[in-house]
């Protein structure tokens, strides 16, 4: 057992269990609550140490054993004990590829990152996370050596350097106009937080509401923000309706208030609707913005979108909405990934 990240203490208590190696509240196997609610969720970090001189046996299991006892509402003590059996590989076996859950490992060393942030310097953290990233890609990406055009990651692995590029980028690690309170706010929710949720933080999402058809998920890029749709941003911590130019013009034009354009209003309630389903769900509640393209308040929804569309590069992509900032884009990022991971491990 390495250590435990979330919202806990360490209860001290170190047995043979316990690991040299320390990620998060290590040099204990148990850890103290304050509270626990269904949705609480920690992240548990073990380490592999294969004692046995001879090879794995096919089908064999490792066992892994979790006692939480607590004082429920009732006042009444109770143990709760979960045995969860998982199947030994070989560190080169084609099954380890096969089960990966992109999403948990993303939020687990997104966990990882931010624990390191408390104490290290936030380009120290950057630089860790990049190396990281690299050498997953050296080892479980397809490619020839030296040609970064070759390069392919599997489903399994394809949208985890996404999740990176947004986690480089969110106020978990780029503290700068946030207050010390509100990052240690979003931090603590972020551990403890379940893997949907904490994606959720990490990369929000965007559904876009236009004549065209019915609402529909759309890309978190400054190529989805078009005069003629609403958009509605859910970071977690905010949800978020935005409204095109046009759209906006026909609003304060008072159009959606004629019979003849019943389209329109149905187009305005839409998001209005989803947005409410949003917020009465989810604790703690988030903040609530209703804003238009280039007001203001539209900068939470600027500030998270992939700038492929900046100020030196709209008339390159066309479409979209230009965003004043010098951040690199993800196609940027990505192209540099792939350099970096076919050359020869370092």
């Amino acid at each position: 057992v390495c250590g435990l990240i979330g919202p806990g203490i360490s209860a001290n208590k170190k047995t043979a269990i316990v690991s040299d190696t320390e990620i998060g509240i290590g040099n204990t196997s148990a850890w103290r609550l304050a509270a626990v609610s269904p949705s609480t969720t920690v992240g548990i970090y073990f380490e592999v140490a294969n004692q046995q001189s001879q090879a794995l046996q096919p089908g064999s299991r490792g066992l892994i054993q979790f006692v939480t006892t607590y004082q429920h509402s009732s006042g009444q003590y109770r143990m709760r004990v979960t045995t969860i059996a998982r199947s030994w590989a070989e560190g080169s076996s084609p099954e380890i590829p096969a089960s990966f859950d992109q999403e948990a490992a993303a939020v687990l060393m997104s966990r990882i990152a931010v624990f390191k942030s408390e104490i290290d310097e936030t380009a120290d953290v950057l630089r860790w996370l990049d190396r990281m990233l690299i050498r997953l890609c050296q080892k479980f990406g397809d490619y020839r050596r030296d040609d970064a055009a070759s390069f392919r990651l599997g489903p399994n692995f394809s949208i985890y350097p996404q999740f990176m590029y947004h986690l480089r980028r969110s106020q978990f690690l780029q503290v700068f106009n946030s207050s010390p309170d509100e990052t240690a706010f979003y931090r603590h929710c972020l551990y403890r937080e379940d893997t949907s949720n904490s994606l959720t933080m990490i990369q929000p999402s965007l559904m876009s509401y236009g004549f065209e058809g019915a609402p529909a998920p759309v890309q978190l890029d400054s190529m989805s923000m078009k005069n003629d749709v609403v958009l509605l941003l859910d970071t977690f911590f905010h949800i978020l309706i935005w409204h095109g130019e046009t759209i906006a013009e026909w609003r304060k034009a008072g159009y959606h208030e004629q019979p003849e354009y019943e389209n329109l209003k149905l187009l305005l309630e839409a998001p209005v609707q989803d947005a409410q389903g949003l917020l009465v769900e989810r604790m703690p509640i988030p903040r609530y913005i209703v804003c238009d393209q280039n007001g203001s308040q539209a900068r939470f929804l600027v500030s998270k979108l992939n700038p492929s569309t900046s100020y030196n590069s709209a008339n390159q992509y066309g479409g979209g909405e230009a965003v004043l900032t010098d951040d690199v884009n993800f196609s940027s990022f990505m192209s540099v990934l792939k350099s970096l991971a076919v050359k020869a491990a370092s």
